[in-house]
C-alpha cells in the first residue's frame, strides 16, 4: 500500500487529538497481531471489473461487468471476516459502482481499522465526491499518475485526465489533510520522469508512492526497464532517496526501491506470499489470492490449503506485495524512517 509503512508504525505524526491517538494505538496493536498470527495485512476489494480507462499496462477496461457483483453488505461481512490492517478498495474503477458510498461505509468501522484506501483513477473523483468519500470513510485516495502531463491522458486513454488530477488538488488545497496519494507504476516509457513526479506531487501538497511494473495483466515485456539501462534507473532512484529524505513526500522505501531493481534485472520476485500477507475480494465476492491470479475460492482456508501449497508464481512485485512481505525488522525501520 502506498501508505502502508505509516499505518503499520501507527506513526501519522498530523493525528492529535485523544481519539486519533487512540486509533494509531489500535492500528499499531492490529498490525502486529496480524502480522504474528499470520492473518491478512492487506486485503483488496475488487468491487468491480469495469474500468473507464484502457490503460497499455492492464489488462482490465471492459464496459460490462462479467460477473453479478455483490452488493455493499457482502463486502462488509467479508471485511469482517478477514480482518484486515488495510482495506483497498480498487477495481477496474471502483467510482463505476453507483453504490460506492454504502461500499465504504460497510467495509469502515469509525475509531477502528480497517484503514480505508479508495485506488482510483480519479477521471471521476470530484470535488463533491471527494467529500462525500471521506465523509463514508475514506482514510486515503490512491491515485493513480504514470506521467508529469498529458502523456498520461495517452496512457490512460482519458483526454483531460491529467488536467483533472492537478484540477481536484488544487480544489482542495485548502485542506489540512488531503489524505491522497499519487500512485505510479514504473516502467520503461516514465522512469526518467520520476523526479517531476515527485514535484508534481510536493507541489500540491501530497505524497507519492512509486511500484513496479509487471508483464501478468498483459503479457508485455516492452514496458519493462532493460538491462542496459538499469544503472540509469539506480542513478534516478537515488536522486529519489535524496527528494524523500529532504522532503518526505515519498512514500516508497529504500527496501522496496532495491527490490524494484532487482525484479527488473532478474524478471523475478521470489516467495510470493499472496494469500497469506494480502488478498483480493473479487467483484462477486469470492475470494482470490492476488488480483493477477483470479480464483473464486469461498474461504481463505481453501487458498491456503489449494493455492499456497503449490503457488511457484514469481513474476511481479507490486505495491502491496512488496510493503506486506516485509519482514518485521524492516517493516519498523522503515516506519520510523518515514517519520
Amino acid at each position: 500500500m502506498s501508505n502502508m509503512l505509516r499505518i503499520l508504525g501507527a506513526l501519522d505524526v498530523g493525528q492529535k487529538t485523544a481519539s486519533e491517538a487512540l486509533r494509531n494505538f489500535r492500528i499499531a496493536r492490529h498490525g502486529l497481531r496480524n502480522y504474528i498470527l499470520k492473518k491478512p495485512l492487506c486485503v483488496s476489494f475488487e468491487v468491480t471489473y469495469r474500468c473507464n480507462a484502457r490503460c497499455e499496462h492492464c489488462h482490465l477496461g471492459s464496459d460490462q461487468e462479467t460477473c453479478p457483483p455483490a452488493p455493499p453488505a457482502r463486502f462488509g461481512e467479508r471485511c469482517r471476516e478477514l480482518d484486515p490492517l488495510v482495506a483497498q478498495i480498487s477495481g477496474g474503477e471502483p467510482l463505476l459502482r453507483p453504490d460506492i458510498l454504502q461500499i465504504v461505509k460497510e467495509i469502515r468501522r469509525p475509531g477502528s481499522t480497517p484503514i480505508v484506501v479508495l485506488t482510483t483513477n480519479a477521471a471521476l473523483l470530484k470535488k463533491e465526491t471527494y467529500y462525500a468519500l471521506k465523509g463514508a470513510g475514506v482514510d486515503e485516495f490512491s491515485v493513480s499518475l504514470d506521467f508529469p502531463d498529458e502523456r498520461h491522458d495517452v496512457f490512460r486513454s482519458i483526454p483531460g485526465l491529467f488536467r483533472k488530477i492537478e484540477r481536484l488538488l488544487l480544489d482542495i488545497k485548502d485542506e489540512q489533510r488531503k489524505g491522497i496519494t499519487l500512485a505510479c507504476v514504473v516502467q520503461r516509457q516514465n522512469y526518467h520522469d520520476l523526479i517531476l513526479l515527485a514535484e508534481f506531487a510536493r507541489k500540491h501538497g501530497v505524497k507519492i508512492s512509486f511500484s513496479t511494473y509487471t508483464w501478468l495483466r498483459t503479457g508485455d515485456k516492452s514496458w519493462m526497464v532493460p538491462k542496459e539501462e538499469l544503472s540509469e534507473l539506480r542513478n534516478v532512484i537515488r536522486q529519489l532517496l535524496d527528494f524523500k529524505r529532504r522532503y518526505g513526500t515519498i512514500f516508497t522505501s529504500e527496501y522496496v526501491f532495491q527490490r524494484m531493481v532487482w525484479f527488473f534485472e532478474k524478471e523475478r520476485m521470489p516467495g510470493c506470499r499472496a494469500g497469506d500477507r494480502f488478498l483480493v475480494v473479487n467483484p462477486d465476492g469470492t475470494l482470490s489470492p492476488c488480483g493477477l491470479q483470479i480464483r473464486s475460492y469461498k474461504s481463505r482456508r481453501e487458498i491456503v490449503e489449494h493455492f499456497l501449497a503449490s503457488n511457484t508464481c514469481e513474476a511481479c512485485t507490486t505495491s502491496i506485495r512488496a510493503n506486506t512481505e516485509k519482514s518485521w525488522d524492516v517493516l519498523l525501520t522503515d516506519a520510523i524512517r518515514n517519520l
